[in-house]
């Protein structure tokens, strides 16, 4: 059997995922990565916060090209969730031994 060619059609570019929920996971990636590679219980490394700042570059032209998406309320209040959610995220890492 084979699949439609109106399913296709309907998605712009196989990809209708959108870009605020894209950002949101690229958050949860690196500063998971980077929490467990570049801090620990002890010290948290200079580099961390140099990856840190390049994702809060990233994101800001992330929103500025996607303005029109962003701005909805729903957007807004998921990112700022995320953002809290990341913060504990920091903290849950850099508390354990």
């Amino acid at each position: 059997m084979m699949i439609p060619e109106e399913v296709f059609k309907r998605r712009r570019q196989h990809n209708n995922t959108p870009e605020s929920t894209l950002l949101i996971i690229a958050n949860f990636i690196v500063v998971a990565i980077a929490t467990s590679l570049f801090a620990d219980k002890n010290h948290v490394s200079w580099f961390f916060w140099v990856v840190i700042g390049l994702l809060a570059v990233y994101n800001f032209f992330t929103i500025r090209k996607n303005r029109e998406e962003f701005f909805t309320k729903a957007a807004i209040i998921a990112y700022v969730i995320s953002l809290a959610t990341l913060v504990g995220v920091f903290f849950i890492y850099t508390s354990k031994g």
